[in-house]
């Protein structure tokens, strides 16, 4: 029997990190990943962490490329994890963010249907939580579901809702097997630096090492439904092996706030009181709020199986000890 292929755009996040490992050491997937541009100074980390993934090089604002990508490999699953994926330098770069987070959707799903191979192909879009914007007025007590009405609050999250509704337009106008996962807030080790979670736990650990004195934060009190990265790719998975395409939410069903992080993340190096550690500033909020974002995942759980395995205060000790082991290495500190 053949392998399954799957191509992932966004390789070189973290999701593409955890979901390619997860496609090819568990479930025995050939996995190729896209990546942009020549001389990508992403290439040779990629290369060094997934020396399995096969590279491809396209770009999701240019549908030639995208074509040939996927006319060449003809994969059985395409997960389109590639955005630009920072709420705030989507309020400084708005543009691009629409270019690539939400044309780059069309683009993509455009390329599978003239390739001919829509018939074929299931494909998976990152959708987010993003798109409901925390708003009083429609959030549900049980946390957002599939049903819950949508109010973005950033150009990510606006970006995120047309590649949400491009993906079920291309389900019902061409039959095709396209889903959007509806993800709540998911962190990890492999996190971008410049997300809060990893900048705390970074900064933490080189706090605990002597490298650095203090962490720059904008506001403290928002609260986010924080899951794991590598529970949560798992769902992405489980999406594209049901009978009927549908779009799921993933998530934990509690919320925390970024100072709940905070007391979990020192407590890890023996300090209680982070306060002193922490100076505000005003260039790290947004322009516009979201204030609390919470999930239900009732329908994921009843109809994929599928739940969270790595509970918040491991997910806040799981990336302190890796940045604790990692700044040790990178600084020659025994």
């Amino acid at each position: 029997m053949s392998k399954k292929t799957a191509l992932i755009t966004g390789i070189t996040g973290q999701d593409g990190y955890h979901l390619s490992k997860f496609l090819y050491e568990e479930k025995g997937y050939e996995v190729f990943g896209i990546i942009r541009g020549q001389n990508n100074p992403r290439y040779e980390q990629v290369k060094k962490e997934l020396p399995f993934v096969k590279l491809i090089e396209a770009d999701l604002m240019d549908v030639s490329s995208l074509y040939h990508a996927i006319y060449s490999v003809s994969p059985d699953e395409i997960y389109n994890l590639g955005a630009i994926s920072f709420v705030e330098y989507s309020f400084k770069n708005p543009i691009l963010t629409a270019d690539v987070t939400a044309k780059g959707v069309i683009n993509l799903l455009e390329a599978i249907r003239i390739t001919g191979f829509e018939k074929k192909i299931r494909y998976y879009q990152a959708s987010s939580s993003e798109m409901f914007g925390g708003t009083s007025y429609n959030r549900p007590e049980k946390g957002y579901n599939e049903e819950s009405l949508f109010h973005p609050r950033s150009p990510y999250g606006v970006a995120k809702l047309y590649g949400h509704w491009i993906t079920k337009n291309y389900r019902e106008s061409y039959d095709m097997y396209a889903v959007s996962g509806i993800l709540f807030n998911h962190e990890g080790e492999h996190r971008g630096e410049e997300f809060v979670t990893r900048k705390i736990s970074k900064a933490v650990a080189r706090i605990s090492l002597g490298l650095q004195e203090k962490i720059e934060l904008g506001d403290l009190w928002p609260k986010r439904d924080w899951g794991y990265a590598g529970d949560y790719v798992k769902g992405m998975w489980l999406m594209l092996q049901q009978d009927k395409a549908d779009d799921y939410v993933l998530a934990t069903g509690e919320t925390h706030s970024i100072e709940d992080f905070l007391d979990l993340a020192f407590a890890e190096i023996g300090i209680k009181d982070w306060k002193p550690y922490i100076v505000r500033n005003e260039a790290f909020t947004r322009p516009a709020e979201v204030d609390l974002l919470l999930g239900d995942p009732a329908k994921a759980e009843r109809e994929l199986g599928w739940k969270r395995e790595v509970n918040f205060s491991d997910l806040v000790s799981l990336m302190v000890q890796h940045d604790l082991k990692e700044q040790s290495k990178l600084n020659g500190i025994e």
